[in-house]
Parts: structure tokens; sequence; C-alpha cells
């Protein structure tokens, strides 16, 4: 029957945009766009350098500020990216994780210098505060590589942010469990839901064993605990994962954390659309998947999102323009308005086919779950390298499906024959292209900052928060005296790495193997790389790097893998190196190719200094080869510079191109 009984319309999702590019001001201009166009909520996009905690005049800042986010380094930047948008009638999704006490102290300063300004109680302004941080720090380690500190003390600010959020934000979601990135790092269902249900496991016992929450509290905890997942285009498994999670989620805190109101134990999610499902062939394919996976997470009442943020159809190209932006919010507002969905109640109770899935989902899940759990948890299993590899080698498989034509990508692998898109006509300007001038103007910005605030006061707050680090301390009071004082993004960060130190992640690469692979064409391969190797007198060695501080590792990982199989030695050291790194790893290890992969823009400023690096060592002759998501004319201009090869994601058969790497190794050694 139509829901509920008296006809009306069930009430639709937050419909949000991901959102932020240049400068906070930029940015605010946008964010009042697009909720003058019906957007219902906010969801910031930050820049890597934020992301990280890092000012934008830091080395590793270089070329990364402003590119995929925009660029918060201090309290004056929180101002102007909300500038005239009141936050207690706001609703704000914030994507930080390592830096996300920070960016929320930013946050809550700015909500309560606005309540000054009207002449209000400033707690009766924050108590009105909802949205979420995504304060996700385990999925950072397997996939987006955001991550700056080791588990244990990232796991200890999460767990002080939650309790403090808790007892004085009681309507924010101190935390966003965040599957979304695992299904892009190759999680299948049953292994996105169980490693996101370690996640919240990990969080939960944190706080709880904590004691910052009284016992007769925990259930507002868990009743603030939300998540974040992807929705691919195979809608109805997706669908189905969803009313897993649902009934898995209520298992848990029932069973393990023993809350009996049915409210709190509520499965709430939001959620984007796979990203990097988007192709950069024939992409105005991208409009119908992206409406495919819509459908996924709203057909089924008992398991629809609570918010939802679609991509644009060029992103696989670039960063889209306002108007692209405005088509993806339409989508949602035509389903969520003209049609009949909001009508019934769940059109998939009593389904046999979708209850048999659920069922294999959830038996799977807990199966997974079990078996984390028995090696100490969510925690210990990152640090094992035990998640990360499951997770390469399924991504594996999954381009190996793709490959071979076993998984059709329409456009892609198959189908691909094509017209001239009107949508990307000569001359037309088809990605929003941030201003060259951004990080200077950026790094200016920060440096006069700093000139202009009272630094007795931030060095001040800085020793507190130090101090308060090596304690059992709550870090949100320090971490808020910070914020007031002036303090900027990276001396934040700074002050904890002295004493939480950094950490990197195990890559996953070493256990991980393309499974199934070992056919004729990867045979052809290896039988390339070997024969070269013996006209060389040495087996061939390729350095796969990560300049920058891009951490979407996936594209990385898959070709050190396949180049691994097909017989070069990789030197693969993770993420977040410098170009200096790179060259020295280079030169030590004498390889025969340097492969560069780089998805967040910063191609331009960080690829020249890695060749003019290796000239200056006396290595000029190791041929670059890049990676990543870099439009033509970029690609162009880095040939010129020198580089070898660039590819991009319409170069889906790694095999062609492990092998055409082998190509410019001898061409490099003067083989014919």
């Amino acid at each position: 029957m139509p829901f509920p009984t008296d006809r009306e319309r069930d009430r639709p999702w937050v419909m949000r945009t991901y959102a932020g590019h240049s400068s906070a001001a930029a940015s605010n201009a946008l964010y009042r766009r697009n909720l003058a166009k019906g957007q219902t909520g906010l969801s910031v996009a930050f820049d890597l350098p934020t992301q990280t905690g890092y000012d934008p005049d830091h080395e590793l800042a270089r070329g990364e500020v402003g590119k995929v986010g925009v660029p918060i380094s201090h309290l004056g930047d929180m101002r102007a990216l909300f500038a005239d948008i009141p936050l207690a009638e706001a609703n704000t999704s914030m994507t930080i994780n390592a830096t996300a006490m920070w960016l929320f102290a930013l946050y809550i300063t700015v909500a309560q210098e606005q309540a000054a300004e009207q002449g209000r109680d400033w707690h009766e302004i924050v108590a009105k505060l909802t949205g979420t941080t995504q304060n996700d720090i385990i999925k950072e380690y397997l996939s987006r590589g955001t991550y700056v500190f080791p588990p244990g003390p990232s796991l200890r600010l999460i767990t002080d942010m939650v309790a403090w959020a808790v007892a004085n934000v009681p309507r924010w979601n101190p935390i966003n469990v965040c599957s979304y990135h695992l299904q892009e790092a190759g999680a299948t269902p049953v292994q996105e839901v169980a490693y996101a249900m370690c996640t919240a496991i990990a969080v939960l016992d944190a706080v709880r064993d904590s004691g910052q929450v009284p016992a007769e509290k925990f259930g507002d905890v868990v009743g603030r605990i939300s998540f974040f997942v992807n929705s691919g285009v195979r809608f109805i498994e997706e669908l189905c994962k969803l009313r897993a999670f649902a009934q898995l989620w209520d298992d848990v805190t029932r069973e393990r954390y023993g809350i009996v109101d049915a409210r709190q134990r509520r499965f709430r999610y939001g959620v984007q659309v796979n990203s990097l499902g988007l192709t950069e062939a024939q992409p105005e394919n991208n409009v119908q998947r992206i409406v495919l996976e819509m459908l996924g997470v709203t057909l089924s009442r008992n398991a629809r999102a609570r918010a939802i943020q679609l991509p644009a159809w060029n992103e696989a190209l670039g960063l889209p323009r306002p108007w692209d932006q405005q088509w993806a919010l339409r989508m949602q507002q035509v389903l969520a308005y003209e049609t009949d969905l909001l009508e019934y109640e769940d059109i998939f109770d009593g389904s046999t086919v979708i209850q048999s899935k659920v069922d294999e989902i959830v038996a799977g899940a807990r199966a997974e779950i079990d078996r984390v759990l028995a090696m100490g948890g969510a925690e210990a299993a990152v640090e094992s390298g035990y998640m990360k590899t499951q997770l390469v080698a399924s991504l594996a498989e999954r381009r190996r499906r793709i490959e071979s034509g076993e998984e059709i990508v329409v456009g892609v692998n198959r189908f691909d024959t094509t017209e001239p898109s009107p949508l990307q006509a000569e001359g037309a300007e088809i990605i929003h292209l941030p201003d060259p001038s951004v990080e200077r103007q950026a790094i200016e910005a920060v440096r006069k900052w700093r000139a202009e605030r009272n630094q007795s006061e931030v060095d001040k707050a800085l020793d507190v928060l130090r101090e308060a680090a090596k304690t059992t301390t709550n870090l949100m009071d320090a971490t808020l005296d910070c914020a007031r004082a002036g303090v900027t993004t990276g001396e934040w960060a700074a002050a904890l790495r002295e004493v939480f130190g950094e950490y990197r992640a195990p890559t996953g690469v070493s256990g991980a193997s393309a499974a199934g692979e070992a056919g004729a064409d990867l045979a052809r391969v290896r039988e390339r790389v070997r024969a070269t190797g013996d006209e060389l007198g040495q087996r061939l060695r390729i350095l796969v790097g990560k300049p920058g501080l891009d951490g979407h590792s996936n594209g990385a990982e898959q070709i050190a893998v396949r180049a691994r199989d097909a017989g070069f030695e990789v030197i693969y050291q993770g993420i977040r190196l410098t170009p200096a790194q790179i060259v020295a790893a280079a030169v030590q290890e004498g390889v025969h190719v340097v492969g560069l992969s780089i998805l967040s823009g910063s191609h331009v400023e960080v690829v020249p200094a890695v060749i003019d690096g290796l000239r200056a060592a006396g290595a000029g002759d190791i041929p670059v080869i890049v990676g990543g998501i870099i439009p033509p004319e970029d690609a162009a201009a880095l040939t010129e510079r020198g580089v070898a090869r660039v590819y991009t994601p319409k170069d889906y058969q790694i095999n062609d191109m492990v092998d055409d790497i082998v190509t410019v190794v001898r061409a490099a050694n003067g083989l014919a």
C-alpha cells in the first residue's frame, strides 16, 4: 500500500554535491549557488594538504593546493568558507579523516562566532549543528591514503572526538564509517560490509573502553554512528548489500553492545555513487551509470540512504563545472519529486530473490568479521597488511575480468565505436580548471596570517596540545584552544606528529597476484621481459612512485602487481613521496624505468621535478612514464618535457601497458 497511510509522500533524502576547490571564498560562492538551486546539504571537499595536515607552503603541498578540494589552513579560512551560511540551519558533511578533529574544531568555533554576532548563547547554536565528519581512518590505510598517524593514536583521536561530540553536539555524526573507498579499492560486497563493520566495532569498543561515556549513555554513541557507502552499477546487488548492512548493524549493536532502543540501532547512511567506475571513454555513458547506481540506494525504503551526493558525468576527465554539478543535482530531484518512488512501503519485502542474496552477503560478511576479530580486530588487520592484501587481490581479479571481456564495460571493452560528442565539442572547456595562481595566493595568505597573529598565544596553545597528547586527556578542548589562537592546520598536525609519530601503511602488493591471469597474453609479455633482461645482463627493475599527496594508490598497486607477475623486479614504497625521494630511490636501486601515478591533478608540477631531479643526479637516461587522470593538453606538455609515455584510464589493458613499458626500456637502452 502507499506510504504513509494518509497517502502523503515520504520525506526525500538530503541532497548534496561534493564540492570545493581553489579557495575558501570561491568555494563559498559555489555552495551558496548550489543551495539556491535546491541542494539541501553541503558536502565539503578539502584539498590534499588540508587532509594530510600540511600548510600550502610545505614541500609536499607543491602542486596540490586547491586541486581536489578547498584549502583550509586556519580559522580565517573556515570563516570565509561558511560566510553568509547560518551553520545552525545547515547540514554539512566534511570529507576529512586524519585531521577531522582539527576541522571540526574550526567549524565549532565559527558556529560560536556566528552565535556571538547574533547575540545568542553559543551552546544553543552548537546544539543545533547537524552533519558529519567522515573521520574513518581505518579505510585510509586500506584505500584513500590520507592517514597521518599510526593506527593506535588515530583511533584515540576518533575516540576523543566521538565522546566530546556526543556530549556537546548531540545532533552531529562524529564519524561516518566509510565503506565507499573500500569498494573503489576492490572490495566485494561481502568485504565492503565486513570491513566497515569491523571499523565500527573498533571505534565503539575504543569509546566504551576509554571510560569517557557513562554506560547508560552508550546508546547515544551508537545512535550517532553513521556510514558512507559506495553504490556500483550492479544495482540489485547493491540494494541487497544495503539491506544486509542494515540487518547486520541491528544485530551487532543489539548483541555486542546491548542497545535496546531500536532507533539507536537504525542503520543510517549517506552515499556517493561509484566515481572510479566512471569512464573516460564515451563519458556520456556515465549519466545512465549514475542514475542506475542511485536506484540501488533509493528503491528499498527500509534501506534507503539518508543523504546522497552524485558525481558529475565528466569526473573521469577532471574537475566538474558548476553546470555539471547542477545536472547531477537535478537527477536526484527528478527521482525524488517527479516519480512515485516515495509513495510506497518497501517494495522488496517478501521477495525470495532479494532475501536470498541478502542472506548470502550477511553470511559471508559474518565469516569475514569473525576472521578479522580473531586477529585482534581492525587495527591489527591493518598493521598486519591482511585487509589491504585482500583488497589488492580482489581488485586484481576485477581487472582480470574486465581485460578478458568477462566483465563488460560499455564503451571501453565492448561497443567502443562512437560518434563525436557534442558535450566535448572542439573548443569547449569541458572541465573546470583551477587558476594556476591559487597555490601562490594560498601561500601568501597563510604567511600573512602567521605574521599578524599573536605568536605567544599560538606557542602556548601548541604546548598544551603536545602535553595533552602525552596523556589520556581528551584532545578536543586543547584543539579548540588552538583554533581560537590562530594555529594553522600544518602546525596542529606537526605538534601531534612530534608525539604520535608518522606511519607508512602496508601496500598489500607483495601478497597479491592477478589470480587466473597466467594465460598466453601474460606469458608473451613475461618472455619479452626475460629476453630484454638477458640482453642487458640483469633483471628489469621498475620503480613505481606516488609523488605528492595523492593517496589513491589502486592504479599504482595494480601496475606493480602485474609488472611483478610479468617478471620485473618492482620497487614500490607506497604513497606520499617527494620528487627528491623518488629520484634517490631510482638512483640507489638502479632501475630501468620510473613509473609515476597521479590522480590529483598535480602532474604538471611534480613530474617535471622528478625529470629534472634525475638529470641533476646524472640519471637522465632513466625513462619516466606517467599514469593518471591527465587531460590531452597536459599529456602533450609532459611529453615535451621528456616523459616517455602517458597512460590514462582509457588504457585498461594492463598487459599491453607492461609490454609497452618493455618497449620504452629497450628504446632507452638502444635495443632493437
